[in-house]
């Protein structure tokens, strides 16, 4: 199996490393491109207002100025001979839960593949705040990745479709298992905007992205990393609320 793997948190990122390793466990025809600096929150977008430059770390392994959507894109048109027949994104260094995966450069990579037509997982490795910068821990992930893709690498995906993966944030051995859910969505009106003042003397602002839980039935993969699961979301890329299309139509008559 010929295996692409991509991120949002760069190339030289822990996460990444924890997908190799866990991509070796499925081939041994693993090819790397990822942005060369962390991307976070770039969504799906494409670099069109400057060039993307190109650096070769080794034997199938690269780097791109650009976004996660630009690394995917230069992987399948300019750097494999053939297709991946698998894309992995992640492993993110935070959760990817609920509407968060709008603004996640590791889920857009993944939409990236399934646009091209390649089966493509998301996988992100949920962290509480005393965890954060250099000591988020990947155990989680570590352990229960290969568990987790390897039930889909047969499983039949519907077009334009990927999968969303978010491990617990807890020891390998306190997962307890695996839950197949919804996406949830989070009520940001409480997200933060701090104000800072630059060496300078120049105001800064920075964005804060802290959602309350906000799922009706709490069936979502929110309640799932909250109960100790790991979350399987499948995803789509069809965004119409095909509820609203005839009653908007009559509007138009």
């Amino acid at each position: 199996m010929r295996i692409l793997l991509t991120n949002d948190d760069g190339i030289h990122a822990p996460g990444l490393a924890v997908l190799e390793r866990i991509a070796a466990h499925f081939s041994d025809e693993v090819w790397i491109c990822a942005p060369d600096e962390e991307q976070s929150g770039a969504g799906h977008s494409l670099t069109l207002t400057r060039p993307v430059r190109l650096k070769q770390h080794s034997d199938r392994r690269f780097s791109v100025t650009g976004t996660p959507t630009d690394a995917v894109t230069m992987a399948l048109k300019r750097l494999m001979p053939e297709p991946p027949e698998l894309i992995l994104s992640g492993v993110n260094r935070g959760a990817n839960l609920g509407d968060d995966v709008t603004y996640s450069g590791t889920v857009s990579a993944a939409f990236e593949g399934a646009l091209a037509g390649i089966r493509s997982i998301a996988l992100s490795q949920v962290y509480v705040s005393e965890g954060m910068g250099d000591d988020v821990s990947f155990a989680a992930a570590e352990s229960w990745g290969e568990r987790a893709i390897r039930p889909l690498l047969n499983a039949p995906f519907a077009p334009r479709t990927l999968v969303n993966i978010n491990f617990p944030p807890l020891a390998a051995d306190k997962v307890r298992g695996i839950r197949v859910v919804r996406q949830g969505f989070h009520d940001y009106s409480r997200g933060s905007v701090v104000e800072g003042m630059d060496p300078r003397g120049f105001r800064y602002f920075w964005f804060g992205l802290h959602g309350i839980e906000h799922t009706p039935g709490h069936a979502s993969d929110l309640e799932a990393i909250a109960d100790g699961y790991v979350a399987v979301t499948p995803l789509q890329l069809d965004f119409t609320h095909e509820a609203s299309l005839t009653s908007l139509a009559e509007r138009y008559h």
